[in-house]
């Protein structure tokens, strides 16, 4: 087994099992996981979910819209400790996640300069996406505009995912040159998984 099937495979392995025991229930489970702050993330997630539609299983709207719901519901969790918790909930526990009080300053900054609108682009960014409720909390971002916002911010991400996973998944079938094609760049994507784990960990303990 490659090195990016042994990092990777335990992983996916539980992320197929859920979505193929519980189909868009799944989904939106797995994806609610991710948006309550917790590492799982949506770029297994979704083109998982978009394989299955290659494979006639589920359907690529219904796969987006589980996933964005699933969002929705997951957010609710951190948006919630961000508002009852606050600064004091980053200042005591933030270290347990590698949340402190900098990633906070520089969300409020963000809130501050272009208000509820933080929430909608940040959904559509890696990594930054799955924390972003939390300081909407913290700022009491109006319920209602928060998850309208994180809706609309979170189906077209799930959707291009879930493309992507169907798209490779014809392909994956059709075209031997690109399991092939994959392996040959295993070592590289790798080296990209560790270092951006690396510059993660340093510039936040840094910072420490």
């Amino acid at each position: 087994m490659s090195f990016t099937e042994t990092l990777l495979a335990p992983v996916a392995a539980w992320i197929i099992a859920v979505i193929s025991a519980a189909g868009y229930a799944g989904i939106a489970f797995l994806m609610a996981i991710e948006s309550a702050c917790v590492p799982l993330p949506s770029e297994i997630i979704m083109p998982f979910s978009g394989y299955l539609v290659s494979a006639g299983r589920f359907g690529l709207f219904a796969v987006a819209t589980a996933g964005a719901i699933g969002c929705n519901l997951g957010s609710i969790v951190a948006y919630e400790v961000g508002k009852r918790g606050g600064r004091p909930f980053v200042e005591r526990y933030g270290r347990f996640v590698l949340l402190n009080v900098h990633d906070l300053d520089r969300a409020e900054r963000f809130f501050a300069r272009w208000g509820s609108l933080t929430v909608l682009v940040c959904r559509l960014l890696p990594m930054v996406r799955s924390f972003i409720a939390f300081p909407a909390g913290v700022a009491r971002m109006p319920l209602g505009r928060f998850h309208l916002y994180t809706f609309v911010g979170s189906w077209p991400w799930c959707f291009a995912l879930a493309w992507v996973g169907m798209k490779l998944g014809v392909a994956w079938r059709t075209d031997p040159r690109l399991a092939h094609l994959l392996h040959r760049a295993d070592a590289v994507v790798g080296v990209v998984l560790v270092a951006g784990a690396a510059w993660f960990l340093w510039s936040h303990l840094k910072r420490r």
